[in-house]
């Protein structure tokens, strides 16, 4: 850190201060974020530490903190442990974020590999049928029309524990509440068991959907680092150490993006772990049900702490926006609560037909016709990837694909993009300070149907991944 930074700070967060609108830690992000936009504060420099600034400008150090962190927050700048903050280097800034969006508002021009979503098959078939039969059958569609228990009715939560049911792992309908997808069973997960200013571990490239919904709530999130299983326990027992975490939130199969898959060993551990430090476990199993042969749930290990999110959105139907929460039964009222409080109670008739396709097989008919046409896809796009570094998983519907050294992924993205076609990066999944990889998602999901589009897509992305090398 400079001199002539520190005292240009310090002039303009006073200015900041006197004259700018909102709460002070506020005002003081937005003082900087300006002088950074016109250059008073150069890419790459150090501002000053969090009680200089305090003590130059008569406020606490928790507002310094807290200024710097919405900084952080919009890419703006970077926390170094041990080092201090820094204003991020031209072309390093992560992308403002405009919101956890399900589908892609891009053209429809563009052929989307960027997204996970059930490839299309005999689901609206199926629907019709299913629709039928319930508009026959008066009784229960008066059921269906009124309100229901927050934690859904019993046949319902029955078919739930059957969904998620794996092996040795049958848990109980009492502990399983209906919720409106997975995304909605995480946030009422998170809103039910924590409050603003709790802190989460989760893997340092993570689901979106949590980043996005713990902003909202105001949880903190700590990245940790990873292998080729997915989250390392030794990370996750030096954050706990060094900080006073709450929970834990991770997928343990086929981890988004990286397509990881938790050995049980490693599962064991991280349960030890948890439970030694007395964390909540928050377990994702979005495209767990695509392996049929995965290995038993965290919840099979830590059952006491442990909330499983599981859902039919990546397998059979991500419209019906149905899931299920199964939790401890102590903290079932608080889940209750949240749930209500968000939408008194998940749709009756999507639980409905959801639960008829679970007891009549059609969901488990579905699921294996997702995973052979993953398999299918995934076979036919191979050859394209060949002299390639990548990662996936033989049920996984994507590959994580390293862009060669000195080139960036966004680089990489953009380029396709030109081209009308859509891949994800790394910058999208990353949580916390660790450097981002080199690296973009692409998914065999995109629901054209058409294999002579997903075959030019990836050769596209092959030609532009070979020309960087």
């Amino acid at each position: 850190m400079t001199v002539k930074v520190s005292i240009a700070m310090v002039s303009i967060l006073r200015d900041g201060l006197a004259n700018g609108v909102g709460v002070k830690y506020k005002r003081l992000a937005d003082a900087v974020e300006q002088a950074i936009a016109e250059g008073v504060i150069d890419a790459g420099s150090k501002l000053p530490p969090h009680r200089l600034l305090a003590d130059s400008l008569g406020v606490t150090i928790g507002t310094i903190s807290r200024a710097y962190g919405e900084l952080e927050r919009v890419g703006l700048v970077v926390a170094r442990v041990g080092d201090g903050t820094y204003v991020r280097q031209r072309g390093m800034e992560r992308p403002q974020d405009k919101g956890f969006r399900n589908v892609s508002d891009e053209p429809p021009t563009c052929f989307d590999m960027s997204r996970n979503q059930p490839i299309p098959g005999q689901e609206s078939a199926f629907m019709s049928q299913t629709l039928q039969a319930l508009a026959s059958d008066s009784r229960r569609l008066q059921q269906l029309i009124g309100y229901t228990p927050e934690s859904g009715l019993l046949r319902h939560r029955q078919a739930g524990a059957q969904w998620l049911s794996h092996g040795a792992f049958q848990p109980n309908a009492e502990q399983v509440l209906c919720v409106n997808g997975g995304q909605h069973g995480l946030l009422c997960a998170l809103m039910g068991l924590l409050k603003a200013g709790d802190t989460v571990v989760t893997e340092h490239l993570s689901y979106p959907g949590l980043i996005s919904v713990a902003r909202q709530l105001g949880i903190k999130l700590i990245g940790a680092a990873m292998d080729d299983e997915g989250l390392l326990p030794s990370a996750l027992e030096d954050i706990c150490r060094q900080h006073r975490v709450c929970a834990l939130y991770c997928t343990p199969t086929i981890q988004n993006p990286t397509a990881a898959v938790m050995s049980i060993p490693r599962r064991q551990a991280i349960a030890e772990i948890c439970r030694h430090h007395n964390l909540l476990i928050f377990e994702d199993e979005a495209h767990a049900s695509l392996d049929r042969q995965r290995p038993l749930p965290l919840s099979a290990f830590a059952a006491e702490r442990a909330v499983l999110i599981g859902s039919l959105s990546k397998a059979v139907s991500a419209g019906l926006r149905v899931g299920f929460l199964h939790a401890p039964l102590a903290s079932l009222g608080r889940l209750r609560s949240a749930i209500r409080g968000t939408c008194w109670m998940a749709n009756p008739l999507a639980m409905e037909v959801a639960s008829c396709w679970i007891e009549s097989g059609i969901a488990m008919q579905l699921l294996k016709e997702q995973i052979s046409e993953i398999r299918r896809r995934k076979a036919l796009v191979n050859a394209t990837l060949e002299g390639l570094t990548y990662k996936t998983h033989v049920h996984s519907p994507h590959f994580w694909i390293e862009v060669p050294e000195l080139w960036r992924a966004s680089q990489i993205a953009a380029e396709l993009k030109e081209n009308n076609y859509l891949v994800a990066t790394a910058e999208a999944f990353a949580v916390g300070h660790a450097a981002v990889p080199q690296c973009i998602r692409v998914s065999v999901c995109n629901a054209s149907g058409d294999d002579r589009l997903l075959l030019a897509g990836f050769e596209a992305l092959a030609r532009a991944l070979s020309e960087t090398a």
